[in-house]
């Protein structure tokens, strides 16, 4: 530790030297936990040096190389931010100037190469890529089709990790997680940020939540970067939003080095401070004396954290699910062990992959132990007998720890009006500490003062002391989350997808819900030979009753191509070789030039032909977004061909796609029909590709779609919908339309 003073204009004096650390310094296995320090700006004071003059700096501390490059592209960076990031380097992993941006040079192929062949292997695999206005790859979003599934059982609580630079390029890799049942941290998606911007992070938030169904968590815990923050409020407008205490700690040991040194004892008392305060009250005082004890008074840093408490402290959020069942929870993270700052973009999917192979076993693992051991009861309670049933071993061993602690609580009746009782609970010989808990007897409803169950989603001792007292034996069911039972992945589905009639009317809902619990019927089948050979004769009998099923649903018979040429054989080809219902990955080889133009320039991007599972949006500096008009054409394309396969006759559904030359008179005009089915839209899409060639030539031509619904058993009922598409979105249509396709 250096203590430096100034004492004058000029001059600067080291006052006082410590050789030995007051911490650990980090092993390099641990190194790539290194990163950006985001404080909050009051906690410093403006100072006037460019950031330029340590753009080019470079240190080794203790062996850990730490690199400061110019930073151009990312998040703007304020005075503020820029003196502390020059006085404290040895937290800095990552740092550019923002005109240059960053890239992943070759790798950028072997990133969609790996995305392809995830999404040929698994059409549940989603991935989505921001371009900047030069069509270069911007951010990356990708969600393997298991993480898709854990978020419908374990979506309710997220935190976002923007620690990890685990490539040579120094890009933040940022994954989405969460906790299952078990207490596990399991995957819901991940990003690799080549922009860390507020406009990027929005879109990064846009394209997780709609790989998630568009079903927003109820909690999300980020870290204090202000991009975030702005981000999160702007897409997640309904979410409660928590900076994450184990940032503020950290930051803590950098900040507070010197009172570290002086008094051992003082990260304690912060740390409990922070993290067993059960009511705000407590935590407030609990802060005020830790100021006292430690004469912290005016440390501006502690004063600034102080300012923004309810922002990250615990107690301010304790009103909020966020699945907390252990204070030490959020200190890991998922890829622990898996990458480092040598991990190259290949080695860095392998290590992926056994990242989430990992996590598998360790779930299989934990469902085995919940269903292969019996829980050891503490108590002659049928309540613990009741949650030994129900829970996880894990969730089961919180709940019977917070049971037993009720033998040294007293509950007082302090209120009763009738309906709704209140209770003064609090544990013997301790009666100065005291919680209130409320409770209407004719629902069963129960609400505690220390907010433990809206919290974690487990009933606090206080809650059930009350139980006990008014003889209440049982668990009401309203007080048992299905996402800690041991049952939180039941293959009938939940209960909410059950009841909602409305959930299964159209195709891509139905194909959406029944991957989900494929994929859940692939976990367990896969456990052993035994359950493997029981999970393919129940596949097999189950495809032969759905071939049964399908025999008695009225089908649109399949019309003969009205193309002429090449289309019409490729047409008729594919009509004749793919199941309906099939949804074929697109493109086939050879339907049409793989090369299409994504921008007015006319650049060909070929690395962008092969689509995601939703339309890829190109979004501009200036925040439009190119397949807007594209979105509102292929609702109503879907309407219309739901509408036409729904019908029980005579209905079909028509697109009359027509390339317009404004350059002659009167207008020239080449127009293609197609009647759409469940099978296919290759035709479609080979046209769509021609016009697409046709466009890249002088401006004087337009794409013009009519779409229309038509009554083939009269001669004027039809409805349409005409839309007029640019160059400029032409290649986002071509991927929309392949999704439209991949959903039939």
């Amino acid at each position: 530790m250096l203590r430096i003073e100034r004492k004058d204009s000029d001059n600067w004096v080291v006052s006082k030297s410590v050789e030995e650390h007051n911490h650990s310094t980090a092993t390099p296995s641990k190194v790539h936990h290194l990163r950006p320090s985001r404080h909050f700006a009051s906690a410093t004071k403006n100072v006037s040096e460019p950031l330029d003059a340590i753009s080019d700096a470079h240190a080794s501390l203790d062996g850990n190389h730490i690199s400061i490059e110019p930073n151009r592209g990312g998040r703007n960076i304020s005075p503020v931010e820029s003196n502390h990031l020059a006085r404290n380097i040895g937290s800095i992993n990552y740092m550019r100037p923002s005109t240059q941006k960053r890239n992943l040079g070759r790798d950028a192929q072997n990133l969609l190469d790996y995305f392809k062949k995830m999404q040929a292997e698994n059409p549940g695999f989603y991935y989505a890529i921001q371009l900047d206005d030069d069509n270069r790859m911007t951010n990356v979003f990708w969600a393997d089709a298991r993480s898709r599934a854990a978020y419908t059982y374990f979506g309710d609580a997220v935190v976002f990790d923007t620690m990890y630079r685990p490539n040579q390029y120094q890009v933040p890799f940022a994954p989405f997680t969460g906790v299952n049942n078990h207490g596990q941290m399991i995957l819901f998606g991940c990003a690799l940020l080549l922009d860390e911007s507020e406009s990027s992070f929005a879109w990064l938030f846009r394209t997780w939540l709609s790989a998630m169904n568009d079903r927003p968590p109820v909690s999300i815990t980020t870290d204090q970067d202000r991009a975030i923050q702005a981000a999160v409020a702007q897409v997640l407008p309904q979410t409660r939003h928590c900076i994450c205490k184990w940032h503020i700690l950290r930051e803590g040991q950098e900040r507070l080095a010197h009172i570290y040194l002086a008094h051992p004892s003082f990260y304690g008392d912060l740390y409990s401070c922070i993290n067993f305060a059960e009511t705000i009250e407590d935590f407030e005082a609990s802060w005020v004396a830790l100021l006292d004890r430690y004469g912290l008074q005016k440390n501006e840093w502690l004063q600034a954290v102080y300012n923004a408490r309810k922002q990250w402290a615990p107690v301010y959020f304790r009103d909020t699910f966020f699945a907390a069942i252990s204070s030490n929870q959020g200190v890991s993270s998922f890829f622990d062990g898996y990458v480092n700052q040598q991990t190259t973009v290949p080695l860095f999917f392998k290590q992926y992959e056994r990242a989430l192979e990992s996590s598998l076993e360790k779930e299989i693992e934990a469902d085995y132990d919940t269903m292969g051991t019996t829980p050891v009861l503490k108590t002659p309670s049928p309540m613990e007998q009741q949650a030994a049933n129900l829970y996880s071993k894990k969730i089961f061993a919180k709940f019977q720890e917070e049971l037993v602690e009720t033998f040294v609580y007293t509950a007082n009746k302090i209120e009763d009006d009738g309906v709704i009782n209140k209770y003064r609970v609090a544990k013997y010989e301790h009666d100065d500490k005291a919680f209130i808990v409320t409770l209407n007897v004719s629902g069963m409803k129960a609400s505690c003062s220390c907010r433990m169950f809206e919290y974690s989603g487990v009933l606090c001792r206080h809650i059930l002391t009350v139980f006990t007292v008014t003889n209440v034996l049982t668990l009401p069911s309203h007080y048992i989350l299905k996402r800690w039972t041991s049952n939180a992945k039941s293959l009938l589905g939940s209960e909410e997808q059950n009841s909602d009639p409305h959930g299964i009317e159209t195709l891509t809902s139905r194909f959406n819900s029944l991957c989900r619990e494929a994929i859940q019927y692939a976990e367990e089948g896969a456990i052993a030979v035994e359950t493997y050979n029981a999970a393919m004769s129940a596949l097999k009998e189950g495809i032969r009753k759905i071939a049964s099923v399908k025999k008695g649903i009225p089908k649109v018979a399949l019309p003969s191509s009205q193309s002429s040429g090449s289309n019409e054989d490729s047409s008729k080809k594919t009509s004749s070789s793919v199941p309906e219902m099939f949804p074929a990955l697109w493109p086939w080889q050879g339907a049409y030039p793989p090369r299409f133009n994504l921008n007015n320039n006319g650049v060909p991007v070929a690395d962008l032909t092969q689509p995601s599972l939703a339309p890829v949006s190109i979004q501009h500096d200036n925040g439009t977004l190119d397949d807007t008009v594209v979105l509102t054409c292929f609702k109503s394309m879907t309407w219309v061909i739901e509408s036409s396969t729904a019908a029980l006759a005579g209905k079909i559904a028509v697109v009359n796609l027509k390339l317009q030359d404004y350059g002659k008179i009167p207008c020239g005009e080449t127009e293609v029909q197609f009647r759409l089915t469940r099978v296919t839209l290759e035709p479609m899409l080979r046209s769509m590709a021609y016009i697409s060639q046709q466009l890249s030539s002088p401006a004087n031509k337009v794409a013009v779609i009519n779409l229309k619904l038509q009554d083939t058993k009269t001669s004027t009922g039809e409805t349409e919908v005409k839309f007029q598409v640019s160059r400029d979105t032409l290649g986002s249509m071509l991927r929309s339309m392949a999704y439209i396709r991949e959903q039939l």
